[in-house]
């Protein structure tokens, strides 16, 4: 079984790092490289980067920035944003990626998870599910690239997705987003309940406790961006918790 991990999460837009509130209002915080390498210093087990434009934009990866992220990296890195081919997937995977995550391209059609689980593994795929409440707090599947919820119900598409064969479920509470004030941990509970696979939970950590919360609720894994990214005058710093291996420690 997986040790509880603390995955930090850097959000790209136009190249740049970003922290969003609830999917909008994404504000630059400084260049990626910068971050990556004070991941680097403080030894994280693994990293997450996601551009958030890419699929929305219609853009492919950006694989010379992907490149220079895989090059700095001392951890393995995982990639999401604008990959819907095969042919894009092996440029990733040959520039040092060891997972790739997917969400918009596979919503309506999740046999690319089959044939990229097929060729590389199950274990270096990963399906990310945006959940949003709605008014009355009911939690719908919901799509970041259009910004509507649909109709399938998230946790029948969650298991479509792992049957696809998807090693991994990143599942991110769209209202929780950048607010650092706890996690959605009914909806982790609901999903770690009948997943097979690993659960990385996504939206709300502010603190050890919430981070904590969310593994007592069944995560295996824990992705944060606001709560280890700083808004400053000029760059990202790393802030919280200086010393990210007694996180660690604490959820093995």
């Amino acid at each position: 079984m997986l040790k509880h991990r603390v995955i930090p999460c850097l959000l790209l837009r136009n190249g740049g790092l970003v922290k969003t509130l609830k999917f909008a209002d994404a504000k630059y915080v400084g260049d990626p490289i910068n971050a990556i390498r004070i991941f680097n210093d403080k030894e994280v087990d693994e990293l997450m980067v996601l551009d958030i434009t890419a699929s929305k934009d219609k853009k492919e990866p950006n694989y010379e920035l992907i490149e220079q992220f895989a090059s700095e990296c001392f951890m393995p890195l995982t990639y999401g944003g604008g990959i819907k081919t095969m042919e894009q997937a092996q440029r990733l995977f040959n520039s040092g990626i060891e997972k790739i995550c997917l969400q918009t391209s596979v919503l309506d059609d999740l046999s690319l998870v089959k044939s990229l689980s097929d060729k590389w593994g199950s274990s270096s795929i990963l399906v990310s599910i945006d959940v949003k409440r709605n008014w009355m707090g009911q939690p719908k599947l919901y799509s970041a690239a259009t910004g509507k919820t649909l109709d399938k119900k998230w946790t029948d598409y969650m298991l479509e997705a792992v049957k696809a064969g998807a090693g991994e479920i990143v599942l991110n509470a769209v209202d929780k987003d950048g607010t650092m004030k706890g996690m959605d941990t009914e909806l982790i509970n609901e999903a770690a309940k009948i997943l097979s696979v690993p659960l990385v939970a996504v939206g709300g950590a502010g603190s050890l406790a919430d981070i904590k919360a969310a593994v007592d609720a069944g995560a295996n894994a824990v992705s944060a961006g606001a709560l280890f990214v700083f808004q400053g005058p000029h760059r990202a710093v790393l802030i919280t918790y200086p010393k990210y291996n007694e996180l660690i420690q604490l959820l093995s």
